[in-house]
């Protein structure tokens, strides 16, 4: 259910119309057209002052509950609320302030990571409908506040790395067999570019119609009861990359936003469409799943040495 508010101000002054238009926005009400505002009804009270604040000046305001027509109008005003652009632009922001980390005095390091938890409680503030990108930008925040305390507080005893997942050596991992579901979609793809890239000099694949039914001896992921696949927010191209000391790299983690945004969805990653288009046509050209990764892999080559990949 939904709340719709109906303003009508005076033309003069302007002011008050600017004010009333900026706290509409900052308590983040969807506008369906002008002076109709829209926001859930569970919060409706937050236009509580925005009404004061009409009426004060010889305005009129009225609130009036409504409910979408049908599936697709509910679908559309759910829309009004995606905030994974936000989200977007929150993350190039903490993304630049976790390059800058290393340089930065402990109070200027500080101060940026305040910034940032702050930046994102306002967003979230306005986040009435959180999803996967709000887990995301979660995630990150925990990342960054993990490195900062990490570099202030070197010589700390420490099982693990901070995500929890244990390092492997990539030397025990040489000529396995590697298993996974056929017909291999991002992930997949991408996690079978990072073994033969980063893993594993002569790894053979193996392409599970049923992976309840997979050989012995092989190493499985992203399948249930795979030895890698998803954990917590992390899809299984993150987690390989953790699993084998790889997360640290700057390249990796930007094709990781891409593989996570088209797996799982959340903030958006400006390479997704272009990545997704190039990828679902060389599934039509390759119906063999071998030639299916040669040819994506050349793809994900390409992705990672992308000018400004690192910058």
């Amino acid at each position: 259910m939904w709340t719709l508010l109906l303003v009508t101000l005076p033309t003069k002054p302007s002011a008050v119309r600017l004010r009333v238009w900026r706290a509409l926005k900052g308590l983040g009400a969807a506008a369906l057209r002008d002076g109709v505002y829209l926001l859930p009804r569970s919060r409706a009270e937050l236009f509580a002052p925005v009404l004061d604040e009409v009426r004060q000046h010889g305005g009129q305001a009225t609130l009036l509950d409504s409910t979408p027509r049908d599936d697709a109008q509910h679908a559309e005003w759910l829309a009004l609320f995606d905030r994974s652009r936000a989200y977007a632009k929150w993350r190039d922001a903490a993304d630049e302030l976790a390059r800058s980390m290393a340089t930065l005095a402990e109070p200027e390091a500080r101060r940026g990571l305040r910034a940032s938890s702050d930046a994102l409680l306002a967003l979230q503030r306005t986040d009435f409908f959180p999803g996967e990108a709000a887990r995301q930008a979660d995630d990150l925040m925990t990342t960054l506040r993990g490195s900062l305390e990490a570099r202030l507080s070197k010589g700390e005893p420490s099982a693990r790395a901070p995500h929890g997942i244990a390092r492997l050596d990539a030397k025990k991992f040489q000529g396995r067999r590697w298993a996974t579901r056929a017909r291999p979609w991002v992930d997949r793809l991408a996690c079978a570019w990072l073994i033969r890239r980063f893993v594993d000099a002569e790894p053979r694949f193996v392409w599970l119609d049923d992976p309840a039914r997979a050989p012995r001896g092989v190493v499985g992921y992203d399948y249930d009861g795979a030895r890698f696949s998803h954990l917590g927010n992390r899809v299984t191209f993150e987690v390989m990359a953790a699993s084998f000391g790889l997360d640290g790299d700057a390249r990796l983690q930007r094709i990781a936003r891409v593989v996570r945004y088209l797996d799982v969805g959340g903030i958006p990653a400006p390479e997704a469409a272009g990545l997704e288009a190039v990828l679902a046509g060389l599934r039509e050209v390759h119906a063999d799943d071998d030639r299916l990764v040669e040819a994506a892999s050349a793809i994900f080559d390409a992705l990672h040495a992308a000018p400004g990949a690192d910058a």
